[in-house]
């Protein structure tokens, strides 16, 4: 996978005087269907996250309160997108390293997973996804 198969998504916004509402489906929305859903929260200013990149699973993050950045990397790119809006996700394919930083304070970042969790689906050290990545451009 390469950076350019990350895509921010817009989500439907239903406006009203009494609060907004935003949805979203697998399969509609989003380009797999969800098995896991998982939130960060209460993250200390100057900590990060992630750090890892999955083998064949894919994610969708939105930050539903606050903001933060997720640094994405295919092995050869590096790119760091902002996301600030409860009505935008960022769809991550598979082989995609990610690290999540820069959270404001009260920030809430809502995870979807196409897999449930696999402590074997992760690659956990950068040189592990790079040789990877490597062994099978070879």
């Amino acid at each position: 996978m390469r950076i350019t198969d990350c895509r921010l998504v817009e989500l439907p916004k239903i406006s009203d005087p009494r609060g907004n509402l935003t949805y979203l489906e697998g399969m509609q929305h989003l380009p797999f269907e969800f098995k896991r859903v998982f939130y960060l929260y209460d993250v200390p200013g100057g900590a990060d996250r992630a750090g890892h990149a999955l083998r064949t699973c894919h994610q969708f993050l939105i930050a539903i309160s606050g903001s933060f950045d997720v640094v994405i990397d295919d092995g050869a790119e590096r790119k760091r997108i902002h996301l600030c809006r409860s009505y935008y996700g960022l769809h991550l394919p598979p082989m995609i390293w990610r690290e999540l930083d820069n959270f404001s304070s009260g920030s809430v970042c809502l995870a979807l997973a196409s897999e449930n969790y696999a402590a074997d689906g992760y690659f956990r050290t950068y040189e592990e996804f790079q040789n990877e990545i490597s062994s099978r451009g070879a």
